[in-house]
């Protein structure tokens, strides 16, 4: 299969608010953004990966795919929202991928709470936010990982799919970059502007869009327990409400092992 290199010097000139570095071979893409944040990189650093060795997901799962095969990138971004906010930024940035992708033919991209992107019922993207302490402020890494051109015996987890599988053809690469930097830019930039209001937007149109929002639902925490009811819907921090037997309760990203659907006769 031919996969590419991405257009190093198309991604140079992308936006003046976003500058780009591509490299061939890293452990992680957000460890080296992490070091860039440090150094004082301003916000809209972007460091791309050709083949990341090393990935990590949410809870520390891991994450490699072949060289070329994905776009594996990680955003510098400062926010100047309140703390209390920034629990939003990966509902953000899930709910962003999703919509990239529908808007470039993808139609059954969706994203399930809190910020993993399918197509139709299989994973195509995983995203890592970290919260970096650096001279200048505390700052966020935004790690993104979108399967392209894999087969399926090179895909992270047996349940994934790539865009390639999905619709027979492999996207440019570069192209898609350029949607997805600037799609998150701007609604970044829209919700850090929008203050009270913007948070309520984004939660409407995260809630409108959120697969897991309706269905019947497993959470599994990591003590062991579980907790079973139906997602009404996100909360102001980005929570997800579960409706059950002993009533409501919200559960953030970090509280959850997994969120599985299931069916009535389940509960």
């Amino acid at each position: 299969m031919r996969r590419p290199s991405l257009d190093a010097a198309e991604l140079s000139g992308l936006a003046p608010d976003l500058a780009v570095e591509v490299v061939e071979s890293v452990p992680s893409t957000n460890a080296v953004a992490t070091e860039r944040a440090r150094e004082g990189a301003p916000e809209g650093t972007v460091v791309v990966a050709e083949h990341q060795t090393a990935g990590r997901g949410r809870l520390d799962r891991s994450w490699e795919a072949p060289p070329r095969s994905s776009l594996v990138f990680s955003v510098l971004l400062r926010p100047t929202v309140p703390a209390t906010s920034w629990p939003w930024l990966p509902l953000l940035t899930g709910h962003t991928v999703a919509k990239t992708l529908r808007s470039r033919g993808y139609a059954a991209a969706a994203v399930k709470w809190p910020n993993d992107v399918l197509l139709g019922e299989r994973k195509v993207a995983g995203i890592l936010v970290e919260r970096v302490d650096t001279p200048a402020g505390p700052a966020a890494v935004v790690g993104i990982g979108l399967n392209v051109s894999q087969r399926p015996e090179e895909l992270p987890v047996p349940t994934g799919t790539s865009l390639a599988l999905e619709s027979g053809e492999e996207p440019d690469r570069t192209t898609l970059l350029v949607a997805l930097l600037t799609g998150l830019r701007e609604a970044y930039d829209a919700w850090q502007a929008g203050g009270a209001d913007g948070v309520a937007r984004l939660r409407s149109s995260y809630a409108a869009a959120c697969v897991t929002v309706g269905q019947q639902v497993r959470v599994e925490l990591p003590s062991g327990e579980t907790l079973q009811g139906r997602a009404t819907g996100v909360d102001d921090a980005g929570r997800l409400v579960v409706l059950g037997p002993a009533g409501e309760s919200v559960v953030g990203a970090g509280d959850v092992v997994h969120v599985r659907p299931t069916s009535d006769s389940d509960q």
